[in-house]
């Protein structure tokens, strides 16, 4: 069985390599693109409208943008990825010339001071969150002395251009409410993609590895099948031979060794054959039998775990042979290892079929959900029981993938799942019911879940390696 915990560590590590994706050909793009925009605005300006700014500062602004693009084409490489500390200072650079620029031309009469927003964004989007806050507090600081601070814009004729008061208070406020709620829900939006798209490949490396085992024991079990002949065979000879060297105790010694040897050999393939077999008739099993092999790792930690296998009333079909899917057998084995872990004394893992439907309650008598959070149960990220250093529950360490990693799979099998609890968390343990736990209800189609056992099973397909 994969260990969730070295599975969220490998996600981690990969996530944290994420720092490093931010290209500098990205952002250099995007400096083009505000150095053709800043030009034409000029030329607009001038031209059309006929306002007088002092060229020759704007374009030593837009020069300095300029220079630090061609510097970057020629010093470094097309696919160079900035480190947090570049990614900042790019960005930094970006605003200060933005706001130099608005500086010389009105301040916050030029509506473009707008496009101030746009570093803080990126960084909410791309960087950590204390470069985010830095790039804000920087982003507000140019913002507040451009307001105060700034060379007016002139028409030709000399007069300035000037907008209400009101107005320009009302757009300084805009800018600064802009700033903290585009960077807040840029970020949120990120930081949930990110979780999802780690949380998405922490559930493919468990089902991987759930994989590998399962194709793992075919191969184990079909070593141990090849060399059973044989290795009995040795056993009946090196039999016979102790029987007939009695009287040569030397000689018998090293042949009762090979037989012992014999033995030890079936013994390993048997335990290592135990993880799994992956021919055709391993590939499905009785219902009781599956839910007791998903149950396994976790039927000798403390609590007693009961299985209870009926048929839906009306329903005189026999318990059903189900498909025996890694998802399905990771995905009960995680709602299994949560029942365990907060359950006091006791979980059930009651199963119901009938002709059209499988359903699987898995229930504990433990605290249950918070209700805080029952609604986002199986989100990635979210604890979705007691807290982790709760002493009922020693040795655990949340991660908040388990019941991410078990929705996620058994959803790819066509179940529903859904989490409840059994009883109110307000009440008295006197109060409460013997199944007062968290109750996780899981149902599947039969068309998706249950095995056709009408025909033969066919031929075992060869496993490469």
């Amino acid at each position: 069985m994969s260990n969730p915990r070295d599975i969220f560590t490998k996600s981690e590590d990969f996530r944290t390599e994420q720092n490093d994706w931010l290209r500098l050909r990205t952002l250099i793009l995007l400096r083009w693109s505000a150095i053709f925009g800043q030009l034409a605005a000029l030329a607009a300006v001038t031209q059309y409208f006929h306002i007088q700014v002092p060229l020759g500062l704007c374009f030593l602004a837009i020069g300095l943008a300029v220079i630090a693009n061609l510097l970057a084409i020629f010093i470094f490489p097309e696919n160079k990825r900035l480190t947090e500390a570049e990614a900042m200072l790019t960005l930094v650079f970006d605003l200060a010339q933005l706001g130099f620029l608005l500086f010389l031309t009105g301040g916050l009469t030029n509506p473009f001071a707008l496009l101030i927003l746009a570093p803080v964004i990126v960084s909410a989007t791309a960087l950590r969150l204390r470069s985010t806050i830095l790039l804000g507090i920087l982003a507000a600081s140019i913002v507040s002395f451009i307001a105060l601070v700034n060379l007016p814009l002139r028409y030709s004729s000399g007069a300035d251009f000037a907008i209400p008061e009101l107005f320009a208070f009302g757009f300084w406020i805009a800018l600064l409410i802009g700033i903290g709620f585009l960077s807040v829900y840029s970020r949120r939006i990120s930081t949930e993609m990110r979780s999802m798209s780690d949380a998405l490949l922490a559930t493919q490396m468990a089902l991987a590895r759930e994989q590998k085992l399962t194709d793992l024991g075919g191969v184990i079990a079909a070593a141990a099948h090849e060399l059973g002949t044989p290795l009995a065979t040795i056993k009946l000879v090196s039999t016979e031979l102790i029987d007939e060297l009695s009287d040569q105790p030397d000689l018998a010694e090293d042949v009762i060794l090979i037989r012992e040897q014999a033995d030890r050999c079936r013994d390993i393939l048997r335990s290592m054959g135990k993880a799994g077999k992956d021919d055709l008739h391993m590939r499905q099993g009785l219902l009781s039998a599956v839910l007791r092999e998903a149950a396994e790792p976790h039927l000798d930690r403390g609590k007693t775990v009961s299985f209870s296998i009926t048929a839906a009333a009306n329903c005189n079909l026999r318990e059903p042979d189900i498909l025996r899917r890694p998802e399905l057998i990771h995905g009960l084995r995680n709602l299994v290892q949560n029942a365990v872990d907060f359950a006091r004394e006791k979980v059930w893992i009651d199963a119901r079929y009938s002709e059209d439907r499988l359903r699987i309650l898995i229930v504990d008598d433990g605290p249950g959900y918070p209700l805080q959070v029952i609604g986002r149960i199986g989100d990635p990220f979210v604890r979705s029981r007691r807290d982790p250093r709760d002493l009922s529950r020693p040795g655990y360490e949340g991660m908040g993938l388990g019941l991410f990693i078990a929705k996620t799979l058994l959803e790819r099998t066509g179940a529903e799942l859904s989490f409840a609890n059994g009883s109110d968390p307000f009440l008295q343990p006197e109060e409460r019911p013997e199944r007062s736990g968290a109750i996780v209800e899981v149902i599947w189609p039969n068309a998706v879940i249950v095995a056709d056992t009408s025909g033969g099973l066919g031929f075992n397909q060869a496993i490469e390696i």
